[in-house]
């Protein structure tokens, strides 16, 4: 009888793969992300799976603040490694997520460099309202070789990276933000990147559903498209 266990598990795993391969690629798959995360790294991996499978729809929910999956019914969180909970499956997007504080020329015209971090509080810092708590986010900075939370001020304030990204090349302050949405602009000449050794890199960006969950065609579709590949 012992030989008949390890053959009735291979039935079973061969009955469940055409099981999978018969499946329909249908339903809605609903995942919440930080905004520019729509644009830089599900858009560009999710556009090819709309169009290959018709009968899957995607609904993404952006904004910043912690998201119970679980209670507000998404499939997928998106957010950085250390902000995913202990008792989620997570998969990672991408490399680690290097920070950045940048200004435009028109700015430093009248504003001298910041080098360190006490030099922030003369200038004009754009602010990020968390709409988790209603708080100013605080720039997760770099001093003397340790992390330090740094409260700055300034005339503006928003809840989401983009409109940071545009005061800032308008000139009207520093910004915190993502390389990859700073970089493009650095290398053109219409920002300054400044302050770069006290820049952290965040932890890589991570996609997180719960470990309980029945996982449909539709669901390993996605997971396997914005999988991080090197």
């Amino acid at each position: 009888m012992q030989s008949v266990g390890p053959r009735l598990q291979e039935i079973d795993a061969e009955i469940a793969a055409v099981a999978e391969l018969g499946e329909k690629a249908v339903g809605t798959i609903r995942i919440t992300a930080i905004d520019h995360v729509v644009d830089s790294v599900l858009w560009p991996r999710l556009a090819p799976v709309l169009e290959q499978y018709p009968e899957v729809r995607i609904e993404i929910n952006s904004e910043y603040r912690m998201v119970d999956i679980a209670a507000e019914r998404f499939d997928i969180g998106v957010r950085y490694g250390d902000q995913v909970q202990q008792d989620m499956v997570a998969v990672r997007l991408t490399e680690e997520c290097r920070m950045t504080v940048v200004g435009a020329p028109r700015y430093f015209e009248t504003h001298r460099e910041p080098v360190t971090v006490q030099d922030l509080s003369r200038h004009n810092c754009i602010s990020l309202r968390l709409s988790s708590s209603g708080r100013i986010y605080a720039w997760e900075l770099i001093d003397a070789g340790k992390a330090v939370p740094v409260r700055v001020t300034g005339q503006l304030t928003f809840s989401g990276a983009y409109q940071m990204l545009h005061a800032a090349l308008s000139g009207h302050g520093l910004a915190f933000l993502p390389a990859e949405l700073t970089q493009p602009h650095v290398a053109a000449g219409r920002l300054r990147q400044v302050m770069d050794d006290c820049c952290p890199s965040f932890p890589a960006l991570h996609a997180y559903y719960p470990s309980h969950r029945n996982s449909s065609r539709a669901m390993q579709l996605v997971i396997e498209a914005i999988r991080y590949s090197r």
